[in-house]
């Protein structure tokens, strides 16, 4: 496969990871802000924002703003419009590679998230986009799988959304649990419902909302798919299938580092991670995926010419 095509398909799945992402997390808590019970919004409110791109100036936007700036500012590189727009401008370079049902859902989300405008008054505006984006990305999701075939490109595209997936987890859950004094049960259902994760959390945990449930779930547990380690397995099995055609000297650095990621979440033990340090153990899988992304980059997209002439 060409570099650019592999690099186009990566980032296309890369990016409506991310706007997915923010989109879930949006819908979760945005709601949870009128919760009367909580003598202060303003804690969960950036920490929500913080952990979706704003960074330090979370703290100074109010949330109707910071809805527009997350959903429909083009300006803003992590707004949910903005990620469609970047996936779809990668799409339109492989177009060859891609399915047409993957285009044309792909093509219609951008359209219906372009056209959306938010006003100082249009309150309803931005979770309607919202839901557009999550039901667009279901679509999406649902058509890749079933009309692509499951070669080298689809498996490029898997490993771009586990990447996003185990960066974008793991930075919400260092938000929540950097700032957890005065955390209630409705800060953990809103962290599990961004995870899409309330439902099969209760069926192993029942209703008991522990923090360190909550984290040993979403950061530990190998079968759901919103879960840090289930995402490390996923860019694992990518990395094998797509290695099969690459030399075992070329893809050594890559998998000594996806078997240290998932070595350290399959063998961890929660408690262990809360006494020592949980915002040092996650920026290290953070630390990690990164790592991965450069090899990966190396490897398979800007590798010197000499290395393509060897092969």
């Amino acid at each position: 496969m060409l570099s650019r095509v592999a690099d186009s398909l990566y980032w296309m799945s890369r990016y409506f990871e991310r706007a997915d992402h923010c989109a879930r997390v949006l819908e979760a808590n945005y709601n949870l802000m009128l919760n009367p019970s909580k003598a202060s919004t303003e804690q969960r409110w950036h920490r929500i924002t913080s952990s979706l791109g704003l960074g330090a100036n979370a703290a100074d936007v109010d949330p109707p703003t910071a809805m527009m700036l997350l959903t429909s500012d083009v300006n803003t590189r992590s707004s949910i419009v903005s990620c469609i727009g970047t996936a779809r401008e990668n799409a339109s370079q492989v177009r060859e590679q891609i399915s047409s049902e993957m285009w044309e859902r792909l093509n219609q989300l951008y359209h219906e998230t372009g056209q959306s405008r938010v006003g100082s008054n249009a309150d309803s505006e931005p979770m309607r986009l919202v839901t557009v984006v999550r039901e667009g990305s279901y679509n999406f999701y649902g058509v890749t799988d079933a009309t692509m075939s499951h070669g080298e490109g689809w498996q490029f595209i898997q490993l771009g959304r586990s990447m996003e997936r185990a960066c974008a987890l793991s930075t919400l859950l260092d938000a929540y649990f950097s700032a957890s004094a005065g955390a209630d049960d409705l800060d953990w259902v809103g962290l599990l419902s961004s995870c899409a994760a309330f439902e099969a959390y209760c069926k192993v945990y029942t209703a008991d909302l522990a923090p360190g449930r909550v984290a040993e779930f979403l950061l530990l547990n190998p079968d759901f798919p919103f879960t840090v380690r289930h995402s490390a397995d996923r860019m694992h099995a990518a990395l094998e299938a797509i290695s099969e055609t690459s030399s075992p000297r070329k893809v050594a650095l890559i998998q000594r580092i996806i078997g240290k990621l998932r070595s350290s979440l399959a063998y961890a033990q929660i408690d262990d991670i809360i006494a020592r340090d949980m915002h040092l153990y996650l920026n290290s899988v953070i630390d990690q995926c990164r790592a991965l992304h450069a090899a990966v980059h190396d490897v398979y997209i800007e590798y010197p010419i000499e290395t393509a002439l060897e092969a």
